[in-house]
């Protein structure tokens, strides 16, 4: 398909077309728990789990980079403040929005208090996040605030830390802000410094590039091992909760299309020139993955100026992920309430979750895992159990496509939104047709 020059979604959707495919067979074939399909998900998940560490590998560098890269290709320092405020309003902003919505979702479908399933699976989850809740267990506000801040830089670029990646983001904006101080006072070692950074940029952009490379490759692994490993029975149980996942997501992506009409933006032709980006998003499960396509669609495609462009792309990573650190927290909260007797109508249930999503939703990694560290501190704060993670993990995979895809699709917006309000977004490429992107790998 490369060499016919088929357009690069195209090719990770015939990767995920086909690992459907070929997952179903080996599950209808040989059934759920073969050994004979045990033994070929770990040869196959060198592909599937070896692509989604190589994506791991590159949020660190990719969220440092973009935010230094971001103050280096500033032209006035006076935006900062503008940028910055708008970026965060949006992202969380639209977060709480996505709590609320996901609230609504599980009153909607009658979701509060449900049970599901506990199989083999699950009991293994529950018992692995069991240990991870020590980690936020009576974790209060003030201390989770106290978290973000990094008291070792390099540690946090190893990402030893869970708020590790709001670390390397806090660090990022110090590095940046000192670097507009000395532009003013020392141009010529900023500038070397400011030349240095962009050839880093590109150099991590190329690695980027080459690792996306392999995105077909590893969406067909991935999702062969989903089909070939899960329990229809399960699915089958928790199909209410897809549903009524689905719908919120969906709702959420209207919001964003209003938010955008209030700034004169056309929710159609937003979300047609954002489609590359956010299928990827979809695809591969991954915003840090999709960080550098994020970045051009709204640069090249959606006529964001470069700085903004770099914040709202860099800072969508982990803070304010609309479908991870909002809707899904607020779900699984709403579920569980009920079951521990607490009433999920009451307002203040639903302003406290709406608050603690949104502060939670600070440092939340763009890669695979982020949702489910977010649940746990959302969960953990508000004294509920949390089992109902362990409980979902057959349906993870499906979720969490939608789930990523609308994070990006928040960033996008936050960086149209603050272009638009700080008076750069350039029109004339947003409404030019010609203006798309396509990623040729």
């Amino acid at each position: 398909m490369q060499k016919r020059h088929v357009k690069f979604s195209n090719r990770v959707f015939a990767g995920l077309g086909a690992g459907i495919i070929f997952g179903g067979i080996l599950q209808l074939l040989l059934g759920n728990g073969s050994k004979i399909i045990s033994q070929a998900m770990e040869w196959i998940g060198i592909v599937g789990n070896g692509y989604i560490s190589l994506l791991q590998m590159l949020v660190m560098p990719l969220v440092f980079i973009s935010i230094v890269g971001a103050f280096t290709k500033m032209k006035s320092s006076k935006k900062l403040g503008k940028i910055s405020a708008n970026v965060l309003v949006t992202l969380l902003a639209t977060t709480a929005i996505a709590a609320l919505i996901g609230i609504a979702a599980v009153m909607i479908f009658n979701l509060d208090g449900a049970t599901f399933t506990k199989g083999a699976a699950e009991t293994a989850r529950i018992k692995e996040l069991a240990d991870r809740q020590d980690m936020v267990q009576n974790f209060s506000i003030p201390q989770q605030i106290l978290s973000f801040i990094p008291t070792n830089v390099f540690a946090d670029f190893a990402g030893t830390r869970p708020t590790s990646t709001i670390g390397v983001v806090i660090f990022a904006a110090f590095v940046g802000i000192a670097f507009l101080g000395v532009r003013r006072k020392a141009p010529k070692e900023a500038e070397f410094f400011a030349n240095l950074i962009e050839s880093l940029y590109k150099i991590v952009m190329r690695i980027v590039t080459l690792v996306l490379r392999l995105t077909p490759y590893g969406v067909f692994a991935l999702m062969t091992n989903v089909l070939a490993t899960s329990d229809f029975e399960a699915i089958v149980n928790l199909g209410k909760f897809i549903l009524a996942s689905y719908s919120a997501l969906i709702v959420v992506l209207l919001v964003h299309s209003l938010i955008l009409l209030g700034v004169r933006v056309n929710p159609i032709n937003f979300f047609k020139k954002a489609f590359p980006a956010l299928s990827f998003a979809f695809t591969s499960r991954s915003s840090a993955g999709t960080l550098p396509m994020n970045i051009e669609t709204q640069t090249k495609a959606l006529g964001v100026d470069e700085a903004t462009a770099n914040f709202a792309g860099s800072f969508g990573i982990s803070i304010g992920q609309n479908g991870c650190a909002g809707v899904y927290p607020a779900m699984l909260a709403t579920i569980v309430a009920p079951t521990v007797g607490v009433n999920v109508f009451d307002l203040k249930f639903i302003i406290m979750l709406m608050a603690i999503v949104t502060i939670s939703s600070f440092g939340v990694a763009g890669v695979g895992g982020g949702a489910t560290f977010a649940s746990l501190i959302v969960l953990g704060a508000m004294n509920l159990p949390v089992a109902i993670v362990g409980l979902v993990i057959s349906v993870e995979p499906m979720i969490d496509m939608a789930r990523t895809a609308v994070n990006v699709s928040g960033s996008m917006v936050a960086g149209v939104v603050t272009s638009s309000r700080i008076h750069d977004l350039d029109r004339e490429i947003l409404e030019d047709k010609d203006a798309s992107i396509e990623v040729n790998q």
